[in-house]
């Protein structure tokens, strides 16, 4: 056991940061790994897990410990409207250049699918697109060769747009070329996509089950993000759209479920 006396060789604050720096690499540790890689007692690693769980830096999981994914609680839409404006561009840029002459497009809640279409209005481009957002409706209306058609319901919470059995009544009428849905946290390595609301959930996922094509839009800073509701999976999707190159290891995982991460 002299070999587990290298315990004392490395500050236990400097092993505790290089955990976490493996947690913010690789999402996840495993206390067996840990313990070779420092060459000290599995038990010494579970007390190392249980002072930075207790810091609030990581959650311990049976034989290890995963990444706490940021949830920022940002429920209403017109409060982010500001935030990560130029992401939101390049996301819209990237995402326009999907849509063909006489599609029909499906733009639902989502600050960067307001982006999107305020690229789109500026465009000569013979298109429907189908919204339950009011400022995408709004935004749209000034272009007459865009055919806007608007999924009504019950108005929401945050007052944006609409969701509910109405609104969900008319999505499962629909078959759209395209569709563009947002997120607040998007989880590659554990196949999942979340927001906040379950009701907007449930549209988003609808609307991702009834269109020939569905793409997640979502800033970069969201694939660190959670929100309370998983309403789909990658894997459900044809592409997630970003606004800059995710590390290696997302984009294995991207991959293994067959989803494309699409960049300006």
């Amino acid at each position: 056991m002299a070999d587990f006396d290298g315990e004392k060789k490395m500050f236990l604050e400097e092993r505790q940061e290089i955990i976490m720096n493996m947690l913010e690499h690789d999402g996840k540790v495993r206390v067996r790994d840990l313990s070779e890689k420092f060459k000290v007692t599995e038990d010494c690693i579970r007390k190392d897990l249980g002072a930075l769980e207790k810091q609030g830096k990581l959650k311990r999981t049976y034989g290890g410990a995963v990444r706490i994914r940021e949830n920022s609680h940002m429920l209403e839409v017109s409060k982010h409207r500001q935030t990560d404006v130029e992401a939101k561009q390049k996301i819209a840029q990237a995402a326009v250049r999907l849509i063909h002459e006489k599609d029909m497009v499906f733009l639902d809640i989502s600050t960067s699918n307001l982006a999107i279409a305020e690229l789109l209005v500026k465009l000569d481009q013979d298109i429907t697109v189908v919204t339950n957002m009011i400022d995408i409706l709004v935004v749209l209306a000034r272009n007459p060769k865009i055919h806007v058609v608007f999924a009504g319901g019950k108005i929401n919470k945050s007052r944006d747009g609409f969701w509910g059995g109405m609104t969900l009544d008319f999505i499962s009428r629909l078959k759209p070329d395209i569709a563009f849905v947002g997120a607040v946290g998007v989880d590659v390595k554990e196949n999942s996509v979340s927001t906040y609301d379950i009701d907007d959930g449930i549209n988003k996922a609808s609307i991702i089950r009834h269109s020939k094509k569905a793409y997640v839009v979502a800033e970069s800073r969201k694939l660190s993000t959670d929100g309370n509701y998983n309403y789909t999976t990658l894997d459900t999707l044809s592409g997630l759209i970003t606004d800059s190159e995710p590390s290696a290891e997302i984009k294995a995982a991207a991959d293994s479920y067959g989803v494309e991460i699409i960049l300006p």
